[in-house]
């Protein structure tokens, strides 16, 4: 086990720099929603854009191929298509995020009442900001989303048991990235006509993102403890640790490039 530790650690760091020179492109993708690579119709992306809440002299519906109104079903439904989008394969600091909380919760209880808070954290926070309550800058705010990873993927390094705390600090992270969401939505365009429908659908979908994350990771879990158990190795010490050693770092380095970027 000791020669399979001395191979483990370059290999970690060859992966972190391999990440970390092409994960700001896709850290958090933002205005780039509409290329073609994305699947989606550039007719569409320009309703969307012109369909914005933040743009109040125009409350132009969103329109079908076939040139229809669509309806609040079909909005939320979008909307909802779009959510899932910004989870996979696109936001990869909130799935670091995501995949951080899995790897420090040994109990299903724990990792439940973790993705509770954040969930009710970011939707509040993405409620506020889409209706224009709140506008923090993204100068602060991506930053914060990305400090947010390092610190969630260090406790895991320090602490072998999830803290008291975890909760309220995964609640409190939660309400940086909700106005992360925003900013995305923003940048999309809500139809004021709909507002209500394609937010929700828009909301369902990034839980849904997260959720096939939390599956995929889950079942990987399950594949691979019986192979460790096999050759006496621990799931903490082969994955946990450095895993969450990767993600703390990709999440310092994303911090500092958008704090000096």
């Amino acid at each position: 086990m000791r020669n399979a530790y001395l191979f483990l650690l370059p290999a970690l760091v060859a992966i972190f720099f391999s990440w970390a020179s092409v994960a700001p492109a896709f850290a958090h993708p933002d205005d780039d929603f509409c290329e073609a690579e994305n699947g989606i119709d550039p007719v569409l992306c320009r309703q969307l854009a012109a369909a914005d809440r933040s743009a109040p002299k125009t409350n132009a519906p969103l329109r079908d191929k076939d040139g229809n109104v669509r309806s609040v079903f079909d909005t939320a439904m979008l909307y909802l298509d779009i959510g899932v989008r910004h989870i996979l394969p696109g936001g990869a600091d909130h799935i670091l995020f995501v995949l951080a909380l899995f790897l420090a919760s040994e109990r299903m209880r724990s990792l439940i009442i973790q993705i509770s808070a954040f969930t009710l954290a970011h939707t509040a926070t993405l409620g506020l900001a889409a209706a224009g309550v709140i506008d923090p800058p993204a100068s602060i705010v991506e930053p914060l989303i990305a400090l947010s990873i390092a610190y969630v993927a260090v406790e895991n390094l320090i602490f072998k048991d999830i803290p008291k705390w975890r909760p309220a600090i995964v609640f409190g992270f939660g309400l940086f990235h909700g106005l992360g969401f925003a900013g995305f939505i923003r940048d999309v365009g809500l139809p004021q006509d709909q507002f209500w429908s394609s937010l929700i659908g828009f909301n369902l979908g990034v839980e849904f993102g997260q959720l096939a994350v939390i599956a995929a990771a889950f079942g990987g879990s399950l594949l691979v403890k019986p192979v460790l158990a096999r050759f006496g190795a621990t799931y903490r010490d082969v994955v946990v640790t450095p895993i969450s050693l990767i993600i703390a770092a990709t999440g310092l380095w994303w911090g500092i490039t958008r704090i000096f970027g």
